[in-house]
């Protein structure tokens, strides 16, 4: 078993947990790093997104993003 910690939150971000926990039929820790996964997964699709957008405003870099994504691109033999 991973070491643990103890962390201090709101009772009614408490009460959420544990419902999200039954719900799931799952226990309090693995409700706990599913959102955490959950979070950081947003996060990272943010800044993605963020990052294409930016890209997209300067039309030499996005061509060159998407050429490069055309050279490296792998034919998955569906049609």
């Amino acid at each position: 078993m991973p070491a643990t910690t103890t962390i201090r939150i709101d009772t009614d971000t408490h009460a959420q947990l544990v419902a999200l926990s039954r719900k799931s039929g799952s226990s309090l820790i693995a409700t706990v790093r599913a959102a955490a996964e959950a979070l950081r997964r947003q996060q990272f699709g943010e800044q993605v997104a963020r990052e294409i957008d930016e890209l997209q405003r300067d039309p030499a870099a996005w061509e060159e993003y998407l050429a490069e994504g055309e050279s490296t691109s792998v034919a998955d033999g569906v049609a």
